[in-house]
């Protein structure tokens, strides 16, 4: 349903049954997938791409042009995975030359007021709150959840399954499967109770555990830390991840608490 008061580019490729309110701006290169709904007053930029069953809400604002003085106008995108919702005013810079696309996966939850700049690559099922903003190639890993009005530094990681306390100031990497908080951001243990919630077992959370342990409450370095990890723990896929996390780090992870 295509409503008369809304602009629509003649070359955006929409779905015969999206859903597109009053007041809504559709530019070239656009395409929209089956099932989405476009709230009022939305703006989608051209090199948008939104996948099935999304749902934008009204003043969202997708595909603007990157705030990054270096970009000279090149043909990107911002991609929007299925079953997506964006919330009232969220914004989703497109990408540079750097990355070519800005992206956000499969089955999101973008709160009100969230940005995502340039370049940013967020996984599925993640969860974003209120106010929470993404400075440029920003990388947020599955099933991550950031808490309301946290800032996340150009170039940072949050790993898989990670939980943000909100109001935070994100400035070096998080490594997966941890929660994060106080200031500055540190270390405050495994998330178990997200980790149960998703399949995990007693004996794979254990084992995370143990890993953390060495790596933030041993009293070694991180490079000492990742060879006992290495030397002690039995490979599994948790044990993998979160080594190789650490090790491709460029910035260096969030310290522990009473580092």
């Amino acid at each position: 349903m295509k409503q008369p008061l809304s602009y629509i580019h003649r070359d955006a490729k929409i779905a015969p049954n999206v859903v597109i309110e009053p007041f809504v701006t559709i530019d070239k290169n656009v395409e929209i997938g089956a099932g989405t709904r476009i709230g009022s007053n939305v703006t989608i930029h051209e090199g948008v791409r939104i996948g099935k069953n999304c749902n934008v809400f009204p003043g969202a604002v997708v595909g603007g042009i990157p705030q990054d003085l270096k970009f000279k106008g090149e043909e990107t995108l911002a991609i929007i995975g299925d079953n997506t919702t964006l919330r009232e005013y969220v914004t989703v810079n497109r990408g540079t030359a750097s990355r070519g696309k800005t992206v956000i996966g499969n089955n999101a939850l973008i709160m009100a007021y969230c940005h995502i700049a340039h370049d940013c690559i967020v996984g599925n099922n993640v969860i974003m709150s209120n106010a929470t903003q993404l400075a440029g190639e920003v990388i947020v890993d599955d099933f991550a959840i950031i808490s309301g009005a946290v800032l996340v530094h150009q170039f940072s990681r949050i790993g898989t399954h990670v939980m943000i306390q909100g109001g935070s100031k994100v400035t070096k990497d998080v490594p997966p499967f941890v929660t994060a908080g106080r200031e500055p951001l540190s270390y405050a243990g495994v998330n178990s109770i997200g980790l149960r919630r998703h399949g995990f077992s007693n004996d794979q959370i254990h084992g995370i555990q143990e890993i953390y342990r060495i790596l933030y409450l041993s009293g070694m370095n991180t490079t000492h830390a990742i060879d006992r990890i290495e030397a002690e723990m039995p490979a599994t896929k948790e044990r993998d991840e979160i080594l190789l996390f650490v090790k491709n780090s460029p910035r260096g992870i969030i310290k522990g608490y009473f580092e």
